[in-house]
């Protein structure tokens, strides 16, 4: 099926298809003591709290057109934070052509926040290993849309407004909507990888897989910095105050933290 955006089929009502992208990312750092880790922590709490959340989920729900309805935000202790955004689609005849393009959307210069029946949401996870100098930092951001508007159009921003080593991304089309003669649509725009919505100068930082069940309309792609520079993973200090041996164990550890988070699995360290 291929649907242009001068090509538009006519629906019987609402467009029931509802659309959503799930974009998972994580930050590693290793630091040395208990302090400097709750330094990190602190430090990420502080760069990340709910209001920097909100304006970020703001800028999504302009980006794909969305109208909001209500906001709901919370800073937790010890760490952490939540922001849910209740959203609806304005009237078709504004919604972009480019929604129906197979690729990367915009990065916004301003922000206005629009969104009834869909939401956004997004939440952080700032944790760290109990006995090792690993911490993790984790956000995950749901983009969940009923009708035309697209929530792929959100992801080239998702990615450039957090600073990012890993990235699992999820986008699933779900229930059917008809057109004017009782047609089932289980989806109503092309789309064979959600590699093709983001940059390719962002692709070419990662190693990318994907996998993808087209008959079930899901899509799923796993995203890991292919350059490693220990000074990036190091909080506080440079690695020129390290011995080599110290380099070299420090970037085992957190070479090993990234893969087990982008296999999926616990791994055996050799």
């Amino acid at each position: 099926m291929t649907i242009t955006s001068e090509q538009r089929i006519t629906l019987h009502g609402f467009n029931n298809l509802t659309k959503s992208l799930s974009f998972n990312m994580y930050d590693i750092c290793y630091t040395k003591t208990k302090e400097e880790r709750e330094a990190y922590i602190a430090y990420i709490d502080q760069q990340y709290n709910a209001d920097r959340l909100t304006s970020i989920l703001k800028s999504v729900a302009d980006i794909i057109g969305a109208h909001v309805l209500n906001i709901a935000k919370q800073d937790y202790e010890p760490q952490g934070a939540s922001v849910t955004v209740l959203v609806s689609e304005g009237p078709v005849e504004q919604a972009p052509d480019e929604s129906f393009e197979e690729s990367p959307g915009p990065l916004p210069e301003g922000v206005v926040m629009h969104l009834n029946t869909s939401h956004i949401t997004v939440h952080t996870y700032p944790e760290y290993h109990p006995d090792e100098g690993i911490c993790t930092f984790r956000a995950d951001i749901d983009v969940s849309t009923c009708g035309e508007i697209s929530p792929l159009k959100a992801l080239n921003y998702l990615i450039h407004s957090f600073d990012t080593d890993i990235m699992i991304i999820d986008y699933r089309v779900r229930g059917f909507t008809r057109d004017i003669n009782g047609y089932k649509l289980f989806i109503d725009h092309e789309i064979s990888s959600i590699q093709n919505y983001i940059p390719q100068e962002v692709q070419d930082l990662y190693q990318m897989i994907d996998v993808n069940v087209y008959q079930e309309n899901i899509f799923h792609t796993k995203c890991k910095l292919r350059e490693f520079d220990l000074n990036n993973y190091l909080f506080g200090y440079t690695k020129d105050t390290l011995s080599k041996q110290e380099q070299l164990e420090i970037e085992k550890s957190v070479k090993w933290e990234m893969d087990e988070i982008f296999y999926g699995k616990n791994m055996v360290f050799a």
